[in-house]
């Protein structure tokens, strides 16, 4: 699934993204630390892993989600 960065926190790795339908979901510390990437800033196109309603994992657009 891929989704746009909204807002995030370098001090918590956490924040939140809009989906393409305007829906806007959150990602904790273990959703970010699961994938490579050190930072993100808003308006980034990400590609995310979820587990029923959570994000589970979070990296950039160009990059593959594991498992797919």
């Amino acid at each position: 699934m891929q989704a746009t960065v909204r807002s995030f926190d370098e001090a918590t790795r956490s924040g939140t993204v809009f989906l393409d339908d305007g829906t806007v979901l959150a990602f904790g510390t273990a959703a970010f630390d699961a994938g490579p990437l050190r930072l993100l800033r808003t308006g980034q196109r990400v590609n995310l892993a979820m587990t029923g309603d959570e994000i589970t994992y979070v990296t950039l657009s160009t990059f593959p989600v594991p498992g797919r």
